[in-house]
């Protein structure tokens, strides 16, 4: 599916503020399942971006406004390629390569606490606390027997149904510095909650994942209803032995295929903060984001 994408971030101030120091992570991945074809950034007032590669392989921007202004505002453009999410006969191949309890019995590997040390431990936004612990607990039966009779492909899968079943999208229940903790007090909360919840629980029973950033493509499933407002999205990547790192979203029921664009990944939103920096000056300020994705027929 070829995909056009348009991300616009823009700062009102109360007053002039100067010296703005900013970092900018909406370059698309290009990987195994998506390429970019062709991105664009525009900043006002002008400034020259730079660009560097961060930790976990992001595309970071770098700009700096020093004069005085009252507006920032950034756009973005950009159009990417994506393909479909692997298919049952994939899913059947993967599970003829290993026992269930092989990979389970992985997770206690050097190989797996050394190589992903930093998609296992706990973060600010991830804690495995005990509510974390009996959710995920739940899912490995009692006595963990669960565990050695399914692969983990499918246990994460259960794991992200369980989420989308018991806790309600709600878009007005939780803030951008919301916590697992505090997600199970009301039971609802949005995708970046929900990726929070699905990492935390996957790291506690020793699975690496990590959170993923970008966009979903649901335009054209809304019936055409004219108030429908677009989004920036966020899920989840774990790995898996013998897949490598595979993807999940305990929002929606889709299986992460087509309609996905992946713009980065870290161990949690922090990482990978689409737009942040620093100024001087005035605190009161007004933030503006517009997204639209649609399907292009070039």
């Amino acid at each position: 599916m070829k995909l056009s994408i348009t991300h616009s971030t823009q700062y009102d101030y109360e007053e002039a503020v100067t010296d703005s120091v900013n970092e900018i992570r909406l370059t698309p991945s290009t990987n195994e399942r998506q390429s970019c074809y062709h991105q664009s950034i525009t900043v006002e007032p002008n400034a020259p971006l730079l660009s560097y590669e961060d930790y976990f392989g992001n595309r970071v921007h770098v700009f700096s406004v020093n004069q005085p202004h009252q507006r920032l505002a950034i756009k973005t453009s950009m159009t990417v390629v994506t393909k479909g999410a692997p298919t049952a006969s994939d899913r059947e191949r993967y599970a003829s390569r290993q026992l269930p309890e092989q990979e389970w019995q992985w997770l206690l590997s050097d190989e797996a606490t050394n190589r992903f040390a930093e998609f296992l431990l706990d973060t600010d936004y991830t804690s495995v606390t005990t509510e974390v612990e009996d959710f995920a607990g739940g899912l490995l039966g009692l006595d963990g027997a669960f565990a050695s009779s399914v692969h983990l492909f499918d246990w994460l899968t259960a794991l992200s149904d369980s989420i989308r079943e018991q806790f309600t999208y709600d878009p007005g229940a939780t803030t951008v510095n919301t916590t697992t903790s505090e997600i199970f007090a009301g039971k609802r909360g949005v995708c970046q909650d929900f990726a929070h919840l699905m990492i935390a629980c996957a790291r506690s029973v020793g699975i690496p994942a990590r959170y993923v950033s970008g966009y979903h493509f649901v335009g054209d499933l809304q019936g055409g209803f004219a108030d429908f407002v677009q989004a920036s999205h966020a899920w989840v990547e774990a790995y898996v032995p013998a897949l490598g790192w595979c993807s999940f979203d305990p929002t929606n029921r889709d299986p992460v295929g087509e309609r996905y664009v992946k713009l980065g990944h870290g161990r949690d939103y922090k990482d990978i903060v689409p737009v942040k920096g620093v100024y001087r000056g005035t605190g009161a300020q007004t933030l503006k984001v517009a997204v639209d994705v649609w399907q292009s027929e070039e």
